[in-house]
């Protein structure tokens, strides 16, 4: 004798409330995951044709009817998709251009993408700025931040001529992604920080008297590590300086003046500096071991 399979049935209870919601893809959902057993949003947003933001909006509303049996059902762990070497979800053409016209903060984003990339988005560039609001869920608002950032960086980086790619783009919204940047306090933080640091680079830069060409990546490297382990500017100075005559009995400090009171006599690093012609190539080996000892 042939099993039946138990059927699965909606109660008139929560038939009622999907009647009233006037809402398709809050009753496409919950009939998908009634069907299927499975809350895994990704498998929902395949199976329905639809976004994942768009999923995750029907969830809501779902859950504001009482709809959800949290015990029940429970939602799995969902990494975040926070890999920058993940490649964002490939939306048909047609998603997109639709979202554009229905979602006014995601036809906002697409406008001022333009204007920070430069001329008429293609579909690729409609797809990043879209897997950056959808996939990784970031707001309006920050995606608003994010591109006027990497629109000054690049400026200040090769000049106003230059705009920022899409793939640029992409990269700079994983590492917010990353950093949790979801607030318009916590973008403004994060980039007054990096600036910051940019700043103390700078001015390391200037003190190796490189000034005629962008830092190494080794160079870059190094520094950042410095400035990560809380040595100061004039520190690093000093230690060139110690560097080039190869002397080092420095431990335990950070500052010039903790230098200068532990070594006993001070330096000029200005004194230095003020022929940048007579200087050598900058020796980022010996100069870290320099810095490892201090």
């Amino acid at each position: 004798m042939q099993e039946r399979k138990a059927e699965k049935t909606i109660s008139s209870h929560a038939l009622s409330k999907l009647i009233a919601a006037h809402d398709g893809d809050v009753a496409l959902l919950y009939l998908h995951w009634l069907q299927s057993g499975s809350r895994d949003a990704e498998q929902a947003a395949a199976a329905l044709c639809r976004t994942m933001r768009e999923i995750a909006e029907a969830e809501e509303k779902l859950q504001r009817m009482g709809l959800l049996d949290e015990s029940a059902r429970p939602r799995p762990a969902v990494k975040p998709p926070l890999d920058p070497e993940e490649e964002l979800p490939q939306y048909p053409a047609a998603d997109l251009t639709r979202r554009g016209q229905e979602d006014p903060a995601f036809s906002a984003i697409l406008a001022e993408g333009a204007r920070v990339i430069g001329h008429n988005l293609s579909s690729n560039d409609m797809r990043v700025l879209f897997g950056v609001y959808d996939y990784l869920g970031l707001p309006a608002e920050v995606i608003f931040m994010l591109l006027g950032d990497c629109a000054d960086q690049f400026a200040a980086r090769y000049g106003t001529s230059r705009r920022p790619s899409a793939k640029a783009i992409e990269k700079a919204a994983y590492e917010w992604a990353r950093q949790e940047i979801l607030t318009l306090e916590q973008a403004e933080s994060y980039i007054a920080a990096r600036k910051e640091r940019q700043g103390e680079i700078g001015r390391i830069k200037a003190v190796l008297n490189i000034y005629d060409r962008a830092l190494s990546a080794t160079e870059e490297k190094y520094i950042r590590s410095w400035l990560d382990m809380g040595f100061h500017e004039d520190a690093v100075a000093i230690a060139y300086d110690r560097t080039l005559t190869q002397t080092s009995a420095l431990k335990g400090v950070h500052t010039a003046k903790e230098i200068e009171e532990k070594d006993g006599r001070r330096s000029a690093p200005a004194q230095r500096r003020d022929a940048k012609s007579d200087q050598k190539p900058v020796d980022m080996d010996a100069l870290r071991r320099i810095i490892d000892k201090i």
